[in-house]
C-alpha cells in the first residue's frame, strides 16, 4: 500500500492507494472517532463493494443509505434521502459517513457530511478511475441544478481517501475511458513526461494492467495532492484543474446528466481548449493533434455534438461556476505541461475553436 498526504494544516489526510482494501477494518477505524458510521452507496455497489465495507466495520453502529445510479440522480431530492435515514436512526455529531462509489456519491455525501449537524466526518471510497484520480481528493462536494452543473454545494474535506485498485478490474470500458480523462488533464496542466509515459502506455491503460494504473493513479493524486494544498478553495491555481471543463459541463447540462459521462465531456472539452490555445498561438498544431489523438485513444470522444449551436454553448458557459464578475474565466495549455487561467477570451475565438471540433458531414 502506498500513503500520499493531502496537507491542509488541520484538515490534512492521507490518500491510501492498494489492493485489497476494501476489508481492511483497521484502516478504517483509525478515521471513525466513535461508533456510530453510515456507509452510503448506490444501488449498484450496495451488493458488492458497499456489502465489503460494511462487513470490515460489523463492529459499528451501522447505516447503509442505498441511493439511484446516475449522474441524473445528483439532485437535493435524492440528497434529502441520506437526512431522512441519518435522522430517523438517530446519527450524532460523532458519526462518519463513508462514500461508497463514484463521483455521483462521493460529491453527494460528502455535501451530506457538510450540512448534517453542521458538519460530521466522512471517508472517500472511490470505486471509480474517475472518482479516485479526481473527484475523491480535494474536498469539493455537492448536487447538480437543472441550470448547471455543481452549483449547490460546499468546499469539505474527507478525513481520508481509501482508492482499492481491485475495483477497477469490474470497471466497464466506458467508465474505464472516462477515468482516463482526468488522468490525460494532469499530464496537460502540470507534467509533460506523465503526458509521454501516457501516449507511451494508453494501450496497456486501456487493458486495465493494475501496475500501469497504479502508477498513473499516484502521479494524478500526487499532482492534485499538492494543487489543492497550495489552493484549497480555488482562489487561482487551483482553478487549472479544471482545464476543458467548462466545455465539459456545457454539454453535459445541454444534453442531459448522464447522457454523457463527466469524463467524455472533459475529453472533448480538452480538444476544444487545445484547439483554442492553439488559435491564441500559445501551442503548436502538432501538440493538438497529438493531444486529440491521445483522448481519442483513450476510448473518449474529440468532437463536439452536432446538435449543439455556438450559441448554446456559450449560454451554458455563461453560468458556469469560473466565471466570476460577469467574465468567462478558461483555462489553457500555454506550452507542454503548462496551463494558464485567462479571462480575456473573445466569443470569437471560442466559436472557431468549437468549429475546429466538429465532424464534417
Amino acid at each position: 500500500m502506498k500513503t500520499l498526504n493531502v496537507e491542509l494544516g488541520e484538515r490534512s489526510y492521507p490518500i491510501y492507494i492498494g489492493t485489497d482494501l476494501l476489508s481492511d477494518k483497521l484502516l478504517f477505524e483509525k478515521h471513525i472517532r466513535a461508533t456510530q458510521v453510515c456507509i452510503v452507496t448506490n444501488d449498484t455497489l450496495a451488493d458488492s463493494y458497499a456489502k465489503q465495507v460494511a462487513a470490515a466495520l460489523s463492529e459499528f453502529q451501522l447505516t447503509t443509505v442505498v441511493l439511484p445510479d446516475g449522474e441524473s440522480f445528483k439532485t437535493l431530492d435524492t440528497l434529502q434521502r441520506i437526512f431522512d435515514q441519518l435522522l430517523e436512526e438517530r446519527h450524532n455529531r460523532t458519526t462518519t459517513l463513508i462514500a461508497v462509489g463514484g463521483g455521483v456519491i462521493g460529491d453527494m455525501t460528502g455535501f451530506a457530511a457538510a450540512c448534517y449537524q453542521r458538519g460530521v466526518d466522512f471517508i472517500q471510497v472511490p470505486t471509480t478511475l474517475l472518482s479516485q484520480v479526481d473527484s475523491s481528493v480535494g474536498g469539493k462536494t455537492g448536487v447538480n441544478h437543472p441550470a448547471g452543473k455543481n452549483m449547490i454545494g460546499a468546499f469539505y474535506q474527507p478525513q481520508a481517501v481509501t482508492i482499492d485498485l481491485s475495483v477497477l478490474k469490474t470497471l466497464p470500458a466506458r467508465e474505464l475511458s472516462a477515468g482516463l480523462a482526468e488522468v490525460i488533464k494532469y499530464g496537460l496542466i502540470w507534467d509533460h513526461s506523465f503526458f509521454e509515459w501516457l501516449e507511451l502506455n494508453i494501450s496497456g491503460l486501456m487493458a486495465c494492467d493494475l501496475a500501469l494504473m497504479e502508477y498513473a493513479i499516484q502521479q494524478s493524486c500526487a499532482t492534485k495532492a499538492e494543487v489543492v494544498a497550495a489552493d484549497e478553495r480555488e482562489g487561482g491555481l487551483r482553478a487549472i484543474l479544471n482545464l476543458g471543463h467548462t466545455f465539459g459541463h456545457a454539454i453535459e447540462t445541454h444534453q442531459g446528466y448522464g447522457t454523457w459521462l463527466h469524463g467524455e465531456a472533459v475529453g472533448t472539452g480538452m480538444v476544444v481548449a487545445a484547439e483554442l490555445s492553439q488559435v491564441r498561438g500559445y501551442i503548436s498544431e502538432q501538440f493538438v493533434i497529438r493531444i486529440r489523438e491521445l483522448i481519442s485513444a483513450a476510448g473518449l470522444p474529440t468532437h463536439v455534438p452536432s446538435e449543439m449551436s455556438n450559441t448554446e454553448f456559450l449560454q451554458l458557459m455563461a453560468v458556469d461556476k469560473k466565471v466570476l464578475d460577469g467574465q468567462l474565466r478558461l483555462i489553457l495549455n500555454v506550452g507542454h505541461g503548462k496551463s494558464a487561467i485567462f479571462d480575456d477570451i473573445t466569443e470569437e475565438s471560442v466559436k472557431v475553436a468549437l468549429d475546429r471540433c466538429r465532424k464534417e458531414i
